[in-house]
């Protein structure tokens, strides 16, 4: 049987450790097992999702013939531009120089995120010398489906994010920003729906200080987000120079059209009807003051027509975001 290793096994919720489940399902269906461990011999591909201290057992699997394909995120980069801490800050940087490391030194494939991933490498680290391919994130589009949306007033935004700490606390602000400059048009009575972890005095500072109520949900198991999207009216991104965020790409399988700042990955997947971006006015990098006057207009406009939006967001995740077509990637540059 052809066995592939996927190494740090992950154990969160969201990001990597639903990339990871996802993905070991996909192979399974296709006869493929994985192992999540170095010395559990033998495996015909090793696949790395992040960081690792083994760097030995790695070069050593390299040695032995086994195809290593690093799978690459963005780069650690608010801590350059916002006081995290020092510990947050070293942390930053030996997380980035370890990646850098294995790019430049092990990894004989990379799969990069997004188109924006691989030119952010490639300006910050220079090319590297192994081969790369820009494989998106999918979803099952069974599961993330429209089907089954539960649609209250008043009208919902909602935004999901991993986390809302850690130099990030401003895209709290800007959500809360927008659904006050929404609710402003009485067409639109708002509520804004938190998902994602955040500090309790985070939470409290802007509940006693929003114009808008606010559900807090915290942070939620996978299986949650397809009835969250569901119950929204409209998804706001508010990560900065996002890699390829699969809460864009779930939303957009639930008919959720989504709403950010044009930065990052976004570009390559929010397109045509799936929602609106507008240009952040400012230098995301440097976290200059964003045009939150267009955002919201982008905004009203989506409301203003939800049914055009909705059919364009699940479109666009039919035609580019589907789990099949991730995991054939993955096993093309795993297994040749």
């Amino acid at each position: 049987m052809t066995r592939i290793c996927i190494i740090p096994k992950a154990a969160n919720i969201g990001g990597v450790t639903s990339f990871q489940r996802k993905l070991a399902a996909g192979l399974a269906r296709r006869g493929v097992e994985v192992c999540h461990d170095l010395s559990d011999l033998p495996y015909d591909a090793l696949l790395l999702t992040g960081g690792t201290r083994q760097l030995f057992a790695l070069w050593q699997a390299r040695r032995r013939g086994v195809r290593v394909v690093q799978r690459l995120d963005g780069i650690n980069w608010i801590h350059r531009q916002r006081r995290t801490g020092w510990r947050h800050y070293l942390r930053a940087e030996y997380g980035n120089w370890l990646l850098a490391f294995i790019r430049t030194r092990i990894a004989s494939q990379i799969a990069y995120q997004s188109e924006f991933v691989r030119g952010w490498w490639e300006d910050w680290f220079g090319a590297a010398r192994a081969p790369g391919v820009v494989i998106h994130n999918g979803v099952d589009l069974e599961v993330y489906s429209p089907v089954g949306r539960v649609i209250n007033p008043p009208y919902r935004l909602l935004i999901v994010e991993g986390s809302l700490g850690g130099g990030y606390e401003m895209g709290l602000e800007w959500a809360v920003r927008l659904g006050e400059s929404l609710a402003g048009n009485p067409k639109f009575p708002m509520q804004l729906m938190v998902v994602g972890r955040l500090a309790p005095q985070l939470q409290s500072a802007w509940q006693n200080n929003s114009r808008i109520p606010i559900l807090w949900a915290g942070t939620l198991p996978g299986e949650r987000i397809p009835e969250i999207d569901r119950s929204a009216h409209l998804l706001f991104s508010a990560d900065l120079n996002s890699a390829c965020p699969n809460a864009v790409i779930e939303a957009l399988a639930c008919g959720l059209p989504v709403v950010a700042f044009s930065t990052g990955a976004l570009p390559e997947l929010v397109t045509g009807d799936a929602g609106r971006l507008v240009a952040y006015g400012g230098n995301p990098w440097r976290i200059d003051p964003p045009d939150l006057p267009a955002l919201a207009t982008a905004a009203a406009d989506i409301l203003s027509d939800l049914p055009r939006f909705r059919k364009g967001a699940r479109a666009r995740a039919e035609a580019s975001f589907g789990l099949e077509r991730m995991v054939e990637g993955y096993l093309q540059i795993l297994l040749d």
